[in-house]
């Protein structure tokens, strides 16, 4: 994967690629970023980058004699000329860009393939392979599920850990340097401070780049160790044209879709996937069934969204949640012409029904049931508490929804 196929994220190739130029580089990076943000790719694209026989043999390049982790070099070094991107035609890069190369291994969360033996990555290589071609944007929910775990926990274990001090206490086979992409950090235990020696003292030219969702999951002695490297959420405009340039999107469902993803690729390319979901028309019968129809309705909404599996339920919930946003936009700064009328028609309603300070609670409630979603929570029980929930948030400003 090159630079030019992840989605925007200007600033963060650059500074990547000047790390190389400038011999900036710390033995280990630690990608940071939300789901959907890019930070798989990034660090894909990054370790062909680091393999690319161009970028090696130009002049001025880290092959002139400085190492790539910052010994100092006798030649002056100038990046004018130096191309910010791998070529994807040398043998480095196509062997990268098939995920085949021997000096870019892998790791990421797994479970036991074989009764009775040690779940660890390699197991399940040519699953990573096919999945990393065609959902970089995934997150592990996906990668569980594409893999068969069905309901397991996927982790990095202690024999995994094991498995990477062997893998990189071997030579190099072909570019002289040594590359871990370690997926999902947050999934190693205490196992993880197997790792803190060679992530301190890595043998020569070899290169430990984390990808990771939350900081706070992931061992601290293993943070400390790493070059950090942030990666923010993609722009709306951003999500737009890649779902009109790359999943060919009609324009005006791609502005929709982005409007409401909030950064996160993945979440747009899965509600493309239910773009014909009538989900305000079951927000409606939602409130409508909270605020006047009573228990019975009620039950039979609950029995209703809890059919619809963890996805759709989270898009719905997210949904609800733009529609807030734009009520409260729309309270703050007045019409807003960008948004379809449809949704302004209903962004006033909300309006009409709860104030700005019950809004924000209602996000607060919706944010937290998404949590437990993402959890296994029991969906009748949480749909139930949190139709009890918002229907005391907004029962002083009842306003009946009609279509």
């Amino acid at each position: 994967m090159q630079f030019k196929d992840v989605i925007n994220q200007l600033e963060v190739k650059q500074n990547l690629s000047e790390l190389v130029q400038h011999n900036r580089l710390s033995h280990a990076l630690l990608f940071l970023g939300k789901e959907g943000s890019g930070t798989l790719s990034l660090a894909l694209a990054f370790a062909q980058y680091v393999v690319c026989e161009r970028i090696s043999r130009e002049p001025g390049a880290r092959s002139q004699k400085p190492s790539l982790f910052g010994e100092a070099s006798n030649l002056p070094l100038t990046t004018d000329h130096l191309p910010t991107d791998s070529c994807g035609v040398c043998p480095a890069c196509v062997k990268a860009q098939q995920f085949v190369h021997p000096d870019i291994h892998f790791s990421y969360p797994v479970v036991t393939k074989k009764p009775g033996t040690p779940p660890v990555s390699t197991d399940y290589i040519a699953e990573w392979r096919e999945f990393v071609k065609g959902y970089v944007y995934g997150n592990v929910y996906d990668w569980l599920q594409f893999i068969g775990a069905e309901n397991k926990q996927g982790n990095i274990t202690a024999n995994e850990c094991n498995d990477i001090i062997r893998k990189l206490s071997l030579k190099s086979f072909e570019s002289g340097y040594k590359i871990l992409i370690l997926w999902m950090p947050e999934y190693l235990g205490n196992e993880g401070n197997k790792l803190l020696k060679l992530i301190e003292e890595p043998p020569p030219n070899t290169l430990f780049i984390l990808v990771a969702e939350n900081e706070s999951l992931i061992l601290p002695t293993i943070v400390s160790r790493c070059q950090l490297i942030r990666i923010p959420a993609l722009e709306t405009k951003d999500i737009e044209d890649a779902l009109v340039n790359r999943n060919k999107t009609a324009a005006e469902t791609a502005r929709q879709v982005a409007s409401v993803s909030e950064g996160n690729y993945r979440e747009a390319l899965q509600m493309l996937q239910h773009a014909e979901e009538d989900w305000q028309g079951l927000l409606r019968e939602w409130l409508n069934a909270m605020l006047k129809t009573g228990p019975i309705a009620q039950t039979r909404w609950v029995e209703e969204i809890s059919k619809l599996g963890r996805e759709k339920q989270k898009q719905f919930l997210r949904y609800f949640n733009h529609l807030l946003e734009q009520a409260i936009r729309s309270r703050a700064i007045g019409n807003e012409t960008s948004i379809p009328e449809k949704e302004r028609d209903f962004a006033d309603r909300l309006n009409k029904i709860a104030g700005i300070e019950q809004q924000q609670a209602i996000v607060e409630e919706l944010d937290k049931a998404t949590y437990f979603i993402e959890r296994n929570a029991n969906a009748k029980i949480l749909f139930h508490a949190l139709t009890i929930k918002l229907y005391h948030i907004i029962r002083d400003k009842i306003v009946f929804l009609t279509d």
